[in-house]
């Protein structure tokens, strides 16, 4: 007998992929060193981003708590989250990564986080989030789906 897979089946965390994408914003930094310095104002601006980008994932996470479900994609997720932060975009934990993938790196003097943003949105949209919303329709159906036409993905 095969047992049934309740979880949405994400091959890496979407931290340890946040991370190896900061490590390699600072890679970039050291080895293609980028001739335009970072003024004050986008070093601060990087540093909200940053701020934001916590925030948006303590509100999400007490969403998930409110709901008394899971937010690690590799757990048994027992509802849909609709509410709170939920109600404006789909993912907010994955945008406020994002958001600290840039300003991270801004933050620090470099616009390798900026440059390499489009590639992690690709790399979660296909890895980590088709993933879960493949996972979400099969387990929840019309409520996931009619979710998913009122809220964007991202913003």
């Amino acid at each position: 007998m095969t047992e049934q897979i309740d979880h949405a089946d994400v091959k890496i965390p979407p931290p340890i992929l946040t991370i190896i994408f900061i490590v390699i914003a600072y890679v970039a930094k050291w080895t293609i060193p980028i001739p335009f310095v970072v003024p004050n104002i986008l070093r601060n601006i990087g540093f909200g981003l940053i701020v934001v980008g916590f925030l948006l994932g303590i509100a999400a996470f007490l969403e998930f708590r409110k709901a008394r479900t899971t937010v690690d994609p590799h757990g048994r997720v027992s509802s849909v989250v609709t509410s709170g932060i939920y109600r404006f975009t789909r993912n907010p934990i994955y945008l406020g990564f994002l958001l600290m993938l840039i300003g991270i790196p801004l933050n620090s003097g470099t616009y390798w986080g900026l440059i390499l943003a489009p590639v992690f949105i690709y790399f979660i949209n296909s890895s980590v989030i088709e993933r879960e919303e493949a996972y979400l329709e099969k387990k929840f159906g019309d409520v996931y789906t009619s979710y998913k036409s009122r809220v964007r993905r991202w913003l």
